[in-house]
């Protein structure tokens, strides 16, 4: 059995990742479709709209055969630690491809893009540091460093986009790690990453979902169309369950708890605060009176929207330098949910797997999983108090999600 694997968030599942499935299922040849997705936080430092158990429900039901949880410390971190937890686990999963959505399309002109920029790599990190040094965030320097590297160049990527720098990310972390994964391509289709508007086709962008999501408060038969039914019933029974699509709105009077409570010193040992930045957090913690005022207050043209909500989201659980670097690599495949073909894939390929599988908390692996289960424990604060206990219980509770028809979740 032949596998090719995905690298996804799906907040939330929709037809553009149900079409991108069947695209890299047809292409490959797979007879099976394994998704390495990130947890209850995600890797534009915020939580998922719904729990990773319903989000893999939703995957399970749009094609998806295993999915496995990328650990939170590969999962909210920039895009090169994160493709690299990622390609880790597909290729301990034994896939023969990786499969990535981009702007390009094209896997040739990302394998171009690659090789221009290592014969030409002291020049591009020299540019790098120069516009770091003028103020900019290290995402915009590459950019910035690459266009000035290539503005003409026939045949590479444009790395100013979302999808092209994780597909880029991907291809870089095969090569480094000598994965035996081939990478390939699908066209983004109709929507664009960052759109926050509906178009009039079938596929809209996650961040117009979301934002139609948060604006009707619950009510979400404006997004009907842009999404599978097995996406609409789980969003409809997620807020019928638990009353609400998280956000940062749930969670920032704790961030500001956290901020205010805190010293500059403890602040000091959070993954990725540095350069001073934990007294602008402070501050601005005090004065803010809602998470948006707080953010507008913090960030500066060098810290984005993005890498200050990853802060925060470290700050809310309490992660440490030391614990998000103590491992490189992936140490475990923890196993969310399969169709009971990813289930005969998994007996098949049981003795050739590269990591350990762990699909339930136990005495014995929950050291292990201890980012995981915190950052679990700190989504499951949003709901109210009935309801967090429910989420709260999931990570010890839960077992592998199991397809078992097309009709029917075990």
């Amino acid at each position: 059995m032949n596998a090719v694997g995905v690298v996804v968030e799906y907040n939330p599942f929709h037809n553009g990742h149900a079409y991108h499935i069947e695209k890299a299922r047809k292409e490959t040849g797979a007879d099976v479709v394994i998704a390495a997705m990130s947890g209850n936080f995600l890797q534009r430092g915020e939580p998922a709209l719904l729990s990773k158990w319903a989000r893999t429900r939703m995957a399970l039901h749009g094609g998806c055969d295993i999915v496995i949880e990328l650990p939170y410390n590969f999962a909210t971190q920039q895009a090169n630690s994160f493709a690299s937890g990622a390609v880790a686990l597909l290729e301990a999963c034994g896939c023969r491809y990786l499969s990535f959505g981009s702007e390009s399309g094209e896997i040739d002109d990302f394998l171009s893009t690659i090789h221009f920029l290592k014969e030409s790599n002291d020049k591009y990190q020299d540019l790098i540091k120069r516009f770091v040094q003028d103020g900019n965030s290290y995402p915009k320097a590459t950019s910035l460093a690459f266009k000035a590297l290539s503005p003409h160049h026939d045949q590479t990527v444009d790395l100013s986009k979302p999808n092209n720098i994780l597909g880029f990310q991907y291809i870089t972390a095969i090569q480094n790690q000598g994965a035996q994964m081939a990478p390939t391509t699908v066209t983004r289709k109709n929507a664009d990453y960052h759109d926050e508007s509906f178009n009039t086709s079938t596929i809209a962008s996650a961040t117009s979902l979301r934002k139609a999501l948060f604006a009707n408060d619950g009510h979400i038969e404006n997004i009907q169309r842009y999404v599978p039914a097995a996406t609409y019933n789980g969003l409809m029974d997620y807020y019928n369950e638990f009353g609400l699509f998280h956000n940062w709105v749930h969670y920032w009077p704790f961030l500001q708890f956290r901020l205010i409570q805190t010293s500059p010193e403890e602040l000091r040992n959070i993954y990725e605060v540095e350069e001073g930045i934990e007294f602008r957090l402070i501050s601005a913690a005090q004065e803010a009176g809602s998470f948006s005022e707080f953010m507008e207050n913090v960030k500066t043209k060098r810290y984005t929207w993005t890498r200050i909500q990853r802060i925060c989201v470290h700050i809310l659980t309490n992660a440490s330098k030391e614990m998000m670097l103590k491992n490189n690599m992936p140490q475990y495949l923890r196993l969310l949910g399969m169709t009971d073909n990813g289930r005969k894939y998994l007996h098949h390929k049981k003795n050739a797997l590269q990591l350990p599988m762990i699909s339930r908390v136990s005495s014995k692996n929950e050291a292990e999983l201890s980012l995981d289960i915190k950052a679990s424990k700190v989504y499951a604060l949003a709901a109210t108090s009935l309801q967090s206990k429910k989420l709260l219980k999931q990570d010890f509770l839960q077992p592998p999600v199991l397809l078992k028809t097309a009709n029917g979740l075990q």
